[in-house]
């Protein structure tokens, strides 16, 4: 039997190049630190039911990211999300021209990676701490001490600054890696028992804490008791108050919302907050994915392309297509 292909890391970047992977008639094994797939797309549970606290929506322009989002919408998986836009600058609210097709998973964002899953063997709560190579192999160690393997290649789908330590035994691509930079970003939900008096479903902000609001239950097949938002703070505000108590966050960004959403707003009935220390990539990069192809250990992930869901997407299709290509 053939020995399988470790991949590290069940975003996007990482099941786009599984399933690459197992259509080319390979084995995959996936280790991931959360309790499910999706990463950045995965849904928060909460008492408003599941909310997009990470990834909002996604666009699609490359061909084949196109062809593959036909097939998810084909399947259910995803659905169009047109909604209500505006801009906010220097406090005042006027319409977005933007007519960019955005999508979303349905009935949640972490729908789609739980489909991209499909039944592939996976492994959750596991956090990979080191990659070692044996004689033949590659292994890998756990956060409990328990190690992994054996694997023929390994592919780290995971943002840059986790991968770097990953890398290790290949000192030149962790060198490269490490040179990524990512920027957090604080993301809070609120929920109110009265809708807010307001058309906006949506909307992209300036001059403000906040970069981005949207009205959850404006998405496709989202079903929700009361009116929940969705607030994303800028890198540079998370940046800085990285290490800011929840409750505090929650009390900054309510007013921010409050001061620009163009009607009254009460104290919210249900609030939560999550901070994504790794959410962006602070620059843009065009490698694709990046590999050691000698060793067989491989990096992929929105940082190699342009940080969107796309550029994740085509990263892990890319990482897959140079580690097959090296075992021919």
């Amino acid at each position: 039997m053939t020995v399988p292909i470790a991949i590290i890391g069940a975003g996007i970047a990482g099941l786009s190049a599984a399933g690459a992977l197992v259509k080319a008639g390979q084995r995959v094994h996936i280790f991931d630190k959360s309790r499910g797939p999706g990463g950045r797309m995965s849904s928060k549970r909460s008492e408003a039911g599941s909310l997009d606290l990470g990834a909002q929506y996604f666009t699609a322009r490359d061909r084949r990211f196109v062809s593959q989002l036909q097939s998810w919408q084909a399947e259910g998986h995803v659905a169009e999300w047109a909604p209500m836009l505006f801009n906010a600058k220097a406090g005042q609210l006027s319409p977005s021209p933007d007519e960019q097709t955005r999508w979303v998973g349905t009935p949640r964002m972490g729908a789609l990676t739980r489909a991209m899953i499909s039944d592939f063997p996976a492994v959750y709560g596991c956090r990979v701490t080191e990659v070692f190579r044996g004689k033949d192999y590659w292994h890998l160690l756990d956060g409990e001490g328990a190690s992994h393997g054996p694997f023929s290649q390994v592919v780290c789908a995971v943002p840059a600054p986790q991968a770097t330590p990953l890398l290790a035994a290949a000192p030149k691509l962790a060198a490269v890696v490490a040179g990524v930079k990512m920027d957090p970003t604080w993301a809070v939900a609120l929920g109110f028992d009265t809708p807010l008096d307001t058309r906006m479903q949506g909307c992209f902000v300036q001059d403000s804490p906040l970069d981005w609001l949207a009205r959850d239950r404006s998405k496709p097949g989202r079903v929700s008791a009361g009116d929940t938002w969705v607030l994303h703070a800028t890198s540079e505000w998370s940046r800085e108050h990285i290490d800011l108590s929840r409750e505090a966050v929650i009390e900054h960004l309510h007013g921010a919302f409050a001061e620009l959403v163009g009607c009254a707003v009460p104290m919210p009935s249900f609030a939560l907050a999550h901070r994504w220390l790794y959410a962006r990539p602070a620059g843009n990069h065009e490698w694709g994915a990046l590999g050691d192809a000698d060793l067989g250990i491989y990096a992929c992930g929105d940082w190699c392309l342009s940080g969107r869901v796309e550029g994740a997407w085509l990263s892990g299709q890319e990482a897959a297509r140079r580690l097959l290509e090296h075992l021919q």
